[in-house]
């Protein structure tokens, strides 16, 4: 998951051709593919594909035409773009039922099971990391056929500045309760402890984290793959939202963070502002290059079996590409242990890196606290994935919470209609 950016209409952002059926004949040996994504340059993931784009290009003599996108550009714009003659060849999206599935049950991904064998993608990406690369016919991730490779992990964190604790006297929390003391004590410093965004992901994250506190995976189930009911007045979901309330009364969270980005609230922990962050293992690598001279340590959330996490984003090929062999290919050396390794040094989660190759003492031990996540089956998804409008839905609902015009049931009965009503449009569930 990238920064989100704001985003102008469809005809701002790019020209699209006619859209309907197209021939996807394959060619041969093509001059050039197309490709998209959305990661930041100084990332971990953009400089693994950058260097990837000149590896491909050195190797098969084939262009790359490159073009940078925002995460709410494709976010918002998929299946009119993939529709399109201007779709790329290869595009990195957002996984899960409301966005990957969606797409793949409406024919506009490629089916990915013959390249999935021909390179041996399923045994780099197995477990959890698999599931949301594969969509049964409805589009429910999890089982069925393959629509999207991955090539990195995710994992939601805590950020602690260091320098700004020692500073205070603070101890680096280990639990709910210490986590709360720290809090406090900062605040009884005349410093707000959490950097914010609640426009955007950054708060829908916590919430979710609450609520694997006391989730179990039935509600889990319930919740990412419609297998069940979901209790939304149930311990769970109350909890979360009234801790967020609580931790908004006593000053932990501002009240002005309301409208605050993700960009936001990552730049004002860089800058010092607010002491900790909880947020995803994308800001890693950035904060390695652009604040390299702040003491700064990560854990996981305290207190919780699951966390907010998966796979990271997916690669697709466009049905209507025709050229999707060479598209594989080039998924294909983003695997390559060469690239593996250095989004690994890049501060990055690669799913396939040597570790004895990651130089940077900070990375390693990242790395190997993300596999020793996996091999505990402890990743409990995003909370926006079950529906394709739930993403923005959630934001709304905890800016009315932060912002007090309404009340923790208010909140979840409103959370409730929305969630309900975009499954049941979505047609995903069975």
């Amino acid at each position: 998951m990238a920064a989100v950016t704001a985003v102008a209409s469809l005809a701002g952002i790019m020209a699209l051709s006619g859209c309907g059926g197209s021939d996807s004949a394959q060619e041969e040996h093509p001059d050039s593919i197309k490709i998209w994504y959305y990661e930041e340059d100084n990332g971990a993931q953009g400089k693994a594909w950058k260097q990837a784009i000149a590896d491909f290009q050195k190797k098969t003599g084939i262009k790359v035409n490159f073009e940078k996108k925002t995460f709410e550009q494709i976010r918002q714009n998929a299946s009119q773009i993939l529709n399109s003659d201007d779709a790329p060849d290869v595009m990195e999206y957002n996984k899960g039922n409301a966005t990957a599935g969606l797409l793949s049950s409406q024919g506009l991904l490629s089916n990915l099971n013959d390249y999935v064998k021909k390179y041996q993608w399923n045994k780099k990406i197995s477990g959890s990391l698999a599931v949301p690369g594969r969509y049964d016919e409805k589009g429910v991730m999890g089982s069925g056929d393959w629509y999207g490779i991955t090539t990195y992990g995710e994992e939601v964190i805590m950020y602690y500045n260091k320098d700004m604790f020692d500073k205070y006297g603070i101890a680096i929390p280990k639990t709910m309760s210490e986590l709360e003391q720290a809090m406090q004590k900062f605040k009884d410093n005349g410093v707000t402890a959490l950097s914010e965004g609640v426009a955007e992901y950054p708060l829908q994250h916590l919430w979710w984290q609450l609520v694997l506190q006391k989730a179990d995976q039935r509600l889990i189930n319930a919740y990412q793959r419609y297998d069940g009911k979901v209790d939304w007045q149930g311990p769970a979901m109350t909890y979360a939202t009234d801790t967020i309330k609580d931790w908004v009364n006593k000053g932990y969270i501002s009240k002005d963070s309301t409208g605050l980005k993700a960009e936001d609230a990552g730049q004002n922990f860089m800058k010092g502002t607010y002491p900790m962050l909880f947020s995803g293992s994308w800001w890693f690598g950035r904060f390695q290059s652009d604040i390299p001279n702040v003491n700064w340590e990560v854990s996981l959330f305290p207190e919780t079996k699951k966390i907010p996490g998966g796979s990271g984003n997916i690669w697709v090929i466009p049905e209507r590409s025709k050229k999707k062999d060479a598209a594989a290919k080039f998924i294909d050396m983003t695997l390559s242990k060469e690239n593996q390794n250095l989004m690994g040094n890049s501060g990055g989660l690669p799913i396939a890196a040597d570790p004895a190759q990651i130089n940077d003492p900070k990375s390693k031990e990242l790395i190997a606290g993300f596999n020793q996540v996996i091999k505990d089956d402890r990743l409990g998804y995003y909370p926006d994935w079950p529906t394709s409008t739930f993403y923005d839905e959630l934001n709304a609902g905890l800016q009315e919470l932060v912002n007090g015009t309404k009340d923790t049931k208010a909140v979840l009965t409103e959370l409730q209609g929305k969630y309900d009503k975009g499954v049941e449009t979505s047609g995903l569930k069975k």
